[in-house]
């Protein structure tokens, strides 16, 4: 549906060329928009209207009280089945994030929505064997887990500014009626579109530019010739490229054919899938520069070293 609509608006209504650089730059850009504002308006609605039966007090509580990081676990494995891109994952965080679950469990959701999926565990196993998609799956969980659990130890929740703008909408009665309810979801769901929309513009605008105009050549081309280069350069070089796990999975396994360690290209893979510039222009509207600037570093170190790992074992 995303797709058609953008077709329809670039290339019938608009009568650009999808061959040029621009054609695809404005296809990508209301592609992703779209979905993105739908994705938003939907799982905050839904999630709005099931939080009008809960305390959030109690489901932070709950949640909260969770050990040995078992409600990490759960909601970076809840990420691992869920066919999201790192952009159309930041809707369910958000919804977390309003629920009033504990900021680390958040993190362990955002961090491995974007890098483990079943379309890219399939393709994976197909292209490289079912051994190390099992293992990257796993990988990409813990990692989830881990720096959710970090994340969560360091009392980060005041640089959240989203749900310091709206706690107070909660501090009332919940609304009793399913009229009401439904209603305050859709008022609570206004508010953040309100407030988000034009950070998701211009972070979408970012990867479209990114997109149309920096062949992903450039980046894979950069990998192949040095082959000696390091795992850190690889992240750093990923992280301007807008993909989803499944899409790049393929270009890996060329670079991967051509003589780059496994460890190297994972990791680009993962900086790819898991970090973004249009994900962090949108991010930086919900939580503080240093709460972002902590969230993109940690999880970077963390690429870093299992790439790291994967070139030492494998």
């Amino acid at each position: 549906m995303f797709n058609t609509f953008a077709e329809l608006i670039t290339y019938n209504l608009l009568a650009l060329d999808p061959e040029t650089s621009f054609g695809m730059s404005v296809h990508f850009f209301i592609y992703d928009v779209f979905k993105i504002m739908v994705l938003i308006f939907t799982v905050m609605t839904v999630i709005g209207f099931i939080r009008t039966y809960l305390s959030p007090q109690k489901l932070k509580n709950f949640m909260a009280k969770s050990r040995w990081g078992m409600g990490n676990l759960a909601a970076s494995t809840f990420g691992a089945v869920t066919p999201f891109c790192n952009c159309s994952s930041i809707p369910l965080f958000l919804g977390f994030i309003k629920a009033r679950v504990p900021l680390g469990i958040a993190f362990s959701y955002l961090i491995t929505a974007p890098l483990v999926n079943e379309v890219a565990f399939v393709i994976m196993g197909g292209l490289f064997g079912w051994k190390l998609a099992v293992l990257y799956a796993a990988t990409g969980i813990a990692l989830g887990v881990i720096i959710g659990i970090i994340l969560g130890k360091l009392g980060l929740e005041k640089h959240l500014i989203l749900e310091m703008e709206d706690a107070k909408i909660h501090e009332n009665a919940l609304p009793k009626t399913f009229t009401k309810k439904l209603l305050h979801a859709l008022r609570g769901t206004k508010l953040t579109l309100k407030k988000l929309w034009p950070y998701v513009v211009g972070g979408v605008a970012v990867g479209a530019a990114i997109h149309g105009y920096v062949p992903q050549e450039f980046f894979t081309n950069t990998i192949g010739k040095y082959e000696m280069l390091s795992v850190p350069m690889a992240v750093l070089l990923g992280v301007p490229i807008y993909a989803g796990c499944s899409a790049v999975v393929p270009v890996i396994f060329s670079i991967t054919a051509n003589g780059v360690p496994l460890g190297t290209s994972l990791a680009f893979m993962m900086s790819i899938a898991g970090l973004s510039l249009p994900e962090a222009v949108i991010l930086k509207r919900v939580m503080s520069m240093k709460l972002l600037a902590i969230y993109f570093g940690v999880v970077t170190v963390g690429i870093v070293i299992i790439g790291l790992l994967f070139n030492l074992l494998l």
